[in-house]
């Protein structure tokens, strides 16, 4: 008789994981090497999933989705896997991360740090090291956030990449992180990402004061359908929307404070001039002229 080794799905994500794809299986009368046929992979692979000894990864549970019709559904696999793969994330941000890698269009904004998809790696590594000595997050929840950025990153090199859009804020440029090597690669690898004929940048100036549209992040996706996906986050929780009549409004305040920021050139020559230590690096009340 086969020893089937007994599952405690509340051990931890893996485990839960694991349970739910033997019982998923099970329920369709499905033995381990039917379903390994199905998503191509050896029956000894599907058991050390459903077992917990090894961790499935995005490919393989986007194929358990096909197998068992889930796919972009709530109940997905894939949607399990980002849950647990992305599991020191704000609440809705994996879920954003999947429609961006689909979109043809990506507007952000951003105060304080420098968005992700423009970070260098030592720059997102000191960034997430400072949660590690603040107690945020572990050290090893630190190095899946710096992956997931140049995995987010990656994805802009495909064939056909969006067309992105960026509004910093004056405060993203000025707050060092990292040290003054790390942020003069930074300040240097966003003149060169201006520089790319799909990316287009604007500084939002310290001067611009109550014109600021937006006061936290901001992120705006349009999808090949020409649908739009919002995401915004506080410190404590992030959220998708794309209900149009919720969307399009920040769609419109973006092109306002696209309209009131510095041009592309005005916002290079700014940066440029801060990378090289320019005296109006100590400016807060006004940008550089």
């Amino acid at each position: 008789m086969v020893n089937i080794k007994k599952l405690n799905p509340g051990s931890s994500p893996r485990a839960a994981y694991g349970a739910r794809l033997r019982a998923m299986r099970e329920g369709r009368d499905w033995i381990q090497d039917h379903l390994a046929t199905v998503v191509g992979c050896s029956g000894r692979h599907i058991s050390a999933i459903e077992t917990g000894r090894k961790s499935a990864t995005l490919l393989f549970s986007r194929k358990i989705d096909a197998a068992f019709g889930l796919v972009g559904t709530p109940e997905s696999f894939e949607r399990e896997w980002r849950g647990i793969k992305h599991g020191s994330m704000l609440e809705g941000f994996p879920e954003y991360v999947g429609y961006e890698s689909r979109a043809v269009e990506v507007r952000l904004f951003q105060v304080s740090v420098i968005p992700g998809l423009m970070q260098t790696p030592e720059y997102a590594r000191a960034l997430n090291d400072g949660y590690v000595q603040r107690g945020s997050v572990t050290a090893e929840q630190s190095e899946e956030r710096v992956s997931l950025v140049l995995e987010r990153q990656a994805t802009l090199a495909r064939p056909g990449p969006p067309m992105v859009f960026v509004v910093v804020d004056e405060s993203c440029l000025l707050q060092e992180v990292g040290g003054p090597e790390v942020m003069n690669a930074q300040l240097q690898r966003l003149e060169e990402l201006a520089a790319l004929p799909n990316w287009i940048l604007h500084v939002a100036p310290f001067s611009l004061g109550a014109r600021r549209a937006f006061h936290l992040p901001v992120n705006l996706l349009t999808l090949a359908d020409r649908s739009i996906v919002a995401y915004a986050e506080s410190e404590a929780q992030g959220h998708v929307e794309r209900e149009t009549s919720l969307v399009v409004p920040m769609l419109t305040a973006y092109h306002q404070l696209q309209s009131e920021s510095l041009s592309q050139a005005e916002s290079v020559a700014m940066i440029s001039r801060l990378r090289k230590g320019s005296p109006c690096h100590h400016s807060r009340d006004r940008p550089c002229q």
